[in-house]
């Protein structure tokens, strides 16, 4: 069964999508910028639905996402838990890329007992220094540059593969399918928009960043899924190889020829890896939703 529903989280209305109808709940977060449920999401979201029960929401200005707020990875986590409070389930599968990893882990690190499975995809929040976290900086600064960059990189699916190489290992390589999500995203101004503010909150010009639980991942209490593209160009790989040393229930997996974008570029060994790794049980319904059904599910073709 697959649907779509709204959740409201403060002054917020988080859309998601939303797949299965047996098994434990896992929780899909999306990253920043040119991305949403949809686009990280969509091989994953179909992949579990036959084992778990799939919730992927849009974070606000993201998607079908309404509401403001500051874009922080402090922010994020305060909406992912209205939004997990929402559920009918005492605790969930928290699977998380990039900024989305960021939010999971900070969670996770808040509320060990609400997170059966943490799973961290090129995930911000790792260490302390971007590579490009300069540059990005002085781009967010710039006016416009946002929607400059959004109809030059829409003109064309030729012109999106040259954005995306800041992004992936090999741009000439992606399936139309992915650089036609891309180009629809470049399309919309909200998510970049919303994509600047947290590079002026998150970036510094020095190039560190606000968000850095490196020292707290002694102390992670929840059975850890580290996976990683080994040509990311924007967040090191470095960054999840010393993790996994840090945390102490911990698990690596290294995605040759694979960049930033994992459930995209190798949506299929990447999906095997979280497939492997998620729990092997059933999750009981709720008293209050017996059918373990989320308030304000619609049905959806997609």
């Amino acid at each position: 069964m697959t649907g779509t529903g709204v959740a409201t989280v403060g002054g917020c209305r988080i859309a998601y999508r939303r797949a299965g109808t047996d098994g434990p709940p896992v929780v899909l977060l999306h990253g920043a910028g040119i991305d949403d449920a949809t686009v990280s999401w969509r091989h994953t979201v179909d992949a579990l639905a036959s084992e778990y029960r799939v919730y992927a929401p849009d974070w606000p200005e993201y998607g079908n996402s309404t509401g403001t707020v500051e874009h922080t990875i402090e922010s994020y986590v305060d909406v992912l838990d209205g939004f997990l409070s929402s559920l009918p389930y005492e605790s969930v599968s928290l699977v998380g890329i990039s900024m989305g990893g960021g939010a999971a882990l900070g969670y996770a690190l808040a509320n060990p007992d609400r997170v059966d499975r943490l799973g961290l995809v090129n995930s911000y929040g790792l260490g302390g220094r971007l590579p490009e976290a300069l540059t990005w900086k002085h781009l967010s600064q710039i006016p416009g540059a946002a929607e400059f960059g959004k109809i030059a990189a829409s003109v064309s699916n030729r012109s999106v593969r040259l954005v995306l190489n800041s992004l992936v290992a090999d741009a000439d390589a992606l399936p139309e399918a992915f650089v036609d999500d891309v180009r629809a995203k470049l399309k919309t101004p909200r998510s970049l928009q919303a994509f600047t503010q947290f590079q002026n909150n998150e970036l510094s010009f020095g190039g560190r960043v606000a968000t850095n639980f490196v020292d707290d991942l002694d102390s992670l209490a929840v059975p850890t899924l580290l996976v990683h593209g080994r040509r990311d160009p924007l967040v090191p790989p470095e960054w999840s190889i010393r993790a996994e040393r840090r945390i102490p229930d911990a698990r690596l997996e290294l995605i040759e020829d694979c960049g930033h974008w994992t459930p995209r570029e190798r949506p299929q060994r990447f999906n095997d890896a979280l497939l492997e790794w998620l729990p092997d049980r059933q999750c009981a319904p709720t008293i209050e939703y017996p059918d373990a059904e989320m308030p304000g599910l619609g049905s959806a073709s997609d």
